[in-house]
C-alpha cells in the first residue's frame, strides 16, 4: 500500500494567535496553557480495515462528566523527545542501493523528510553486524597496532551514499553507532565472531573507534554518538560478530583509554554504554557509581529482549533525568503478523516512553523478503522489505506504527503524564514544543468507545479493534 499524502507540514502547522497546533485541515490541537480543549479536534489512524495513517473522525468536546476512561495531564511532564528512527546497516544499505535512483530517492524522503515521516535518529554500525554482505572490520589481516592499514573502504561503496543521500533529506538527522566486534586480530582467539578483546589492545582499539569517527567526518557524515559494543553480554555462540565485555574490563576501557581519548580528540562525540537489555540493569548502576567511568558517559543505551521497560525506570530513581535511549527492537520477516502488528508494536512504543528513553531506534530499515543479507542466525524483518526480484517496496506493520509516532511525537516534543486502566488500550502523550498535546492510543482488542478528558472537557472516541490511533487532544 502506497503511504498516505497527509504530511507531517499539515500535522504541526502552527496557528501563533490561539497557541495552538492545526492538523487535519480545519481540527484543532489543544494548546498546552491552561486553556480547555477546542470544541473539536482531529484523529488519524491505523487499522485493520485497511486504514493507514488515515484521517479519522472528528472529537467533540464537552463539559466534564463523572466517567472517564483515560485522563491527560500536561502538568506532570517527563523527558523530552529527540525522535524515532531505525538502523541503516550494511544490509539495509545494500538493499536500498539496488533499487533505481528515483524510487530509492523516493523512499528516503518518504522515511527522512520532515514534511513525511521525518524519521531523525538513526543507528548504524562499525565494521561488520550479523546484517551484511560480508564479515570485515576496517582493519583486517595481520596485527597491525598502528592502524596503518585502517580503511572505510567497504563503507564508501553503499553505506555512506546511503547516509549522504538520507542527510541531504534531513541535514537535522542524529546518527549514533554501533560495534558489534573489534578486529579479530585484537581478539582473544583471533575471531571477529565471539570472543574478548586482549587488555593490551585497549588503547589501539580506542584509536581504532577515533580514526573511523574521523574517516566518517571526512566522507561527510558525521557521528553524534557511540555505543561501547553491540549487546555487551553476548558472543552470540560464535556465530556471528560479537564481543563480550566482563562490566570491569569495559569500565577500564571508558575511564582509561576511550574516554579520555575522545574527551581529546573528538570532544563532541557522545559516549553511551550498555546497548542491552533491560535486565541488565544492575551492571549500569554500578558503572554509574563509579565516577571514574560516570564523567565519559553521556547515555544508557537499551535493547528490548530481555527483562522489562519498567526496569529502566531504576535508573532515574538513582541518577534523575540520566539520558536513555532505546536502540534496538526488531521483527522477524517470518512472522505471521509482520504486516499487521501495529497496535502490539505502539504498546511497546507506549511502554518504553513511559521509563524514560528519548528516542527509539528500531532494527534494519529495509531487508528483502527473506530477511537478507544476513551472516548470522537471526530471522529479522526490516521496517520495509524492498523484494530481491520485482524491487517492490512492502511496508510493515512495525513501518505504520513508526508513523504515528515520528510524525506525532515530533522532536522537542516533552511526555506528559496520562492515567487510565482500559483492558487491551495503551496510552501515552505529549506536548509539542510549541504547544498542544497528542495523545497515541494502541488498542489490541476489540472495537470500544474511549471517554478521554483534558482540563475540564470530555470527548468520547470509537476506538477501531486493532488499531492505533492518534487524537489531537
Amino acid at each position: 500500500m502506497e503511504p498516505t499524502s497527509f504530511s507531517r507540514r499539515n500535522f504541526i502547522k502552527s496557528a501563533a494567535t490561539t497557541a495552538a497546533i492545526l492538523a487535519l485541515n480545519r481540527t484543532r490541537v489543544l494548546g498546552a496553557d491552561a486553556s480547555p480543549p477546542s470544541a473539536q479536534s482531529g484523529s488519524i489512524i491505523t487499522d485493520g480495515s485497511g486504514k493507514r495513517f488515515a484521517p479519522g473522525p472528528v472529537l467533540n468536546w464537552t463539559n466534564a462528566s463523572d466517567h472517564v476512561d483515560i485522563t491527560i495531564d500536561p502538568k506532570q511532564t517527563a523527558q523530552t523527545l529527540s525522535g524515532f528512527g531505525s538502523a541503516l546497516t550494511d544490509a539495509a544499505c545494500y538493499n536500498l542501493a539496488l533499487l533505481p535512483d528515483s524510487s530509492r530517492h523516493q523512499l528516503l524522503t518518504e522515511l527522512f523528510s520532515p514534511d513525511q515521516m521525518g524519521l531523525t535518529v538513526c543507528r548504524i554500525c562499525i565494521g561488520a553486524s550479523d546484517y551484511t554482505t560480508d564479515c570485515f572490520s576496517y582493519d583486517d589481516g595481520a596485527p597491525d597496532p598502528d592502524l596503518n592499514h585502517f580503511t572505510i573502504d567497504h563503507d564508501q561503496r553503499r553505506v555512506i551514499p546511503i547516509l549522504r543521500e538520507a542527510l541531504a533529506i534531513n541535514p537535522n538527522l542524529f546518527l549514533f553507532a554501533s560495534p558489534w566486534s573489534p578486529p579479530g586480530w585484537m581478539k582473544y582467539g583471533g575471531s571477529m565472531c565471539g570472543g574478548s578483546l586482549q587488555l593490551k589492545n585497549s588503547d589501539v582499539y580506542a584509536h581504532y573507534i577515533l580514526k573511523y569517527l574521523q574517516a566518517y567526518q571526512a566522507a561527510g557524515v558525521h557521528v553524534s554518538a557511540i555505543t561501547i559494543q553491540n549487546e555487551t553480554d553476548t558472543d552470540q555462540n560464535g556465530l556471528m560478530p560479537a564481543c563480550t565485555w566482563s562490566q570491569e574490563v569495559e569500565d577500564r576501557y571508558i575511564a582509561e583509554h576511550l574516554g579520555p581519548l575522545l574527551q581529546k580528540e573528538s570532544p563532541s562525540t557522545r559516549i553511551w554504554i550498555l546497548d542491552h537489555n533491560y535486565d541488565l540493569i544492575g551492571r549500569v548502576l554500578d558503572q554509574m557509581a563509579k565516577p571514574e567511568v560516570r564523567r565519559y558517559i553521556n547515555a544508557v543505551a537499551w535493547h528490548g529482549y530481555g527483562g522489562e521497560p519498567e526496569q529502566m525506570k531504576l535508573l532515574w530513581q538513582t541518577y534523575p533525568g540520566m539520558e536513555m535511549r532505546f536502540t534496538e527492537w526488531g521483527d522477524h520477516f517470518d512472522a505471521r503478523d509482520y504486516l499487521t502488528d501495529w497496535a502490539s508494536w505502539s504498546t511497546r512504543f507506549t511502554r518504553i516512553l513511559r521509563n524514560g528513553p528519548s528516542s527509539i531506534t528500531t532494527w534494519n530499515l529495509a531487508l528483502d523478503e527473506n530477511g537478507k543479507p544476513n551472516i548470522g542466525p537471526a530471522h529479522c524483518g526490516g521496517l520495509v522489505t524492498i523484494h530481491s526480484g520485482t524491487r517492490e517496496i512492502i511496508r510493515s506493520g512495525l513501518y505504520w506504527t513508526m508513523q504515528h509516532y515520528s510524525r506525532g511525537f515530533i522532536p522537542g516534543s516533552k511526555i506528559v503524564a496520562t492515567r487510565g486502566d482500559v483492558s487491551d488500550v495503551s496510552h501515552i502523550a505529549a506536548m509539542l514544543p510549541g504547544g498542544g498535546i497528542v495523545l497515541i492510543l494502541s488498542n489490541t482488542g476489540a472495537a470500544r468507545a474511549i471517554r478521554i478528558a483534558s482540563d475540564d472537557k470530555v470527548a468520547e472516541f470509537n476506538l477501531p479493534a486493532d488499531s492505533v490511533v492518534t487524537l489531537m487532544a
